[in-house]
């Protein structure tokens, strides 16, 4: 990849982060609700002097646009605001929730993989089978399927129904937390070797991970079989059979490397979209991340909290998308960029 292309995809990103912000900046202002009679709601009879006061010491009194310009000069300087419903700095909130959704982020896709991948090969090897019809109907199923309904449908089968596992929470209060060093509740565990808190934290993870990456996984299943369906037509594929090489050896070693192209492309672009599919899962298993924390911050009209994630959720989903062409120039040297 060169340096040009770099500077240049970097600079991209920068309207779009803007517009983004702009957008989500104004849908919020526009909304109507007052965040400080939201504040005040429990206290009392305040008088509506008392309420500009505050108003005025928060900045809401300013126009837009400026209020807009704040919130970005404060962004540069590594100054996030000050939460409106918690008192305390943003930055401190959002570092605080971040490593719970990176922690289902990741646990969504590591299953989705582990499903999709040896279920696409499957079927593509096996094609017009049972097992491709199988894997074709069950795909379909899944891109068509909310994941919020599937996390419905999973709490009501597997922690309601059968008992089996927990249906909210990351950690049940009768387990002692290990200390914090990461956030990452399974790392932590593993480091303080706390194998009761790794096992329940691996228990709550399961069913917000399963309805979190199971659309994803339909996705990848579908785009690794009609990719490797291409492969396995190739001519040196053709080439290593008539050599006498095993059939998983050809599988694995000469068509599945070329196969994942595509497929780790679109699994770097979605890394995004599960950062922010997040938001409903996270609150229908009452997981205690960034999703959950923005979707409270809407409801209260938290303006600095919804603010400072969407940046961040912007920045990561214009990071994915550079990872990716970074990914595909690795795996394909023929692209050049």
């Amino acid at each position: 990849m060169s340096r040009k292309f770099f500077v240049d995809r970097t600079l991209q990103t920068i309207p779009v982060v803007l517009g983004i912000t702009l957008v989500v900046f104004s849908l919020m202002h526009l909304t109507p609700g007052d965040p400080v009679e939201t504040m005040l709601g429990s206290v009392g009879h305040i008088s509506q002097e008392d309420i500009e006061l505050i108003r005025h010491e928060l900045g809401l009194d300013q126009p837009l646009w400026k209020q807009y310009l704040g919130f970005l000069g404060g962004i540069f300087r590594g100054d996030w605001g000050v939460s409106l419903r918690y008192g305390v700095p943003v930055k401190e909130l959002i570092l605080e929730r971040l490593p719970a959704t990176l922690e289902l982020t990741l646990a969504a896709m590591a299953v989705s993989l582990m499903i999709a991948i040896p279920a696409g090969v499957l079927a593509a090897v096996r094609r017009y089978s049972i097992v491709d019809q199988a894997s074709t109907l069950v795909s379909l199923i899944g891109v068509s399927m909310p994941d919020f309904w599937l996390g419905l449908v999973l709490i009501l089968i597997f922690s309601v129904g059968l008992g089996w596992l927990p249906g909210g929470l990351r950690l049940g209060f009768e387990v002692t937390a290990p200390p914090t060093v990461t956030g990452l509740l399974l790392v932590d565990s593993l480091l303080a070797r706390n194998w009761e808190a790794l096992w329940a934290a691996m228990k709550h993870l399961l069913l917000p991970a399963l309805a979190l990456g199971a659309p994803l996984a339909a996705l990848t299943m579908r785009i690794t079989r009609s990719s490797m369906l291409d492969v396995i037509q190739q001519d040196y594929i053709t080439f290593a059979r008539a050599k006498g090489l095993k059939e998983a050896v050809v599988i694995i070693k000469h068509a599945l490397r070329n196969a994942l192209i595509p497929t780790i492309t679109v699994i770097a672009l979605n890394m995004g979209t599960l950062l922010g599919g997040n938001m409903i899962i996270e609150r229908i298993f009452s997981w205690p991340g960034l999703g959950q924390l923005v979707v409270d911050s809407i409801r209260t009209y938290d303006y600095p909290v919804v603010q400072a994630s969407v940046m961040l959720y912007a920045l990561t989903y214009v990071a994915m998308n550079l990872a990716a062409d970074l990914v595909y120039t690795r795996l394909d040297p023929r692209v050049k960029l």
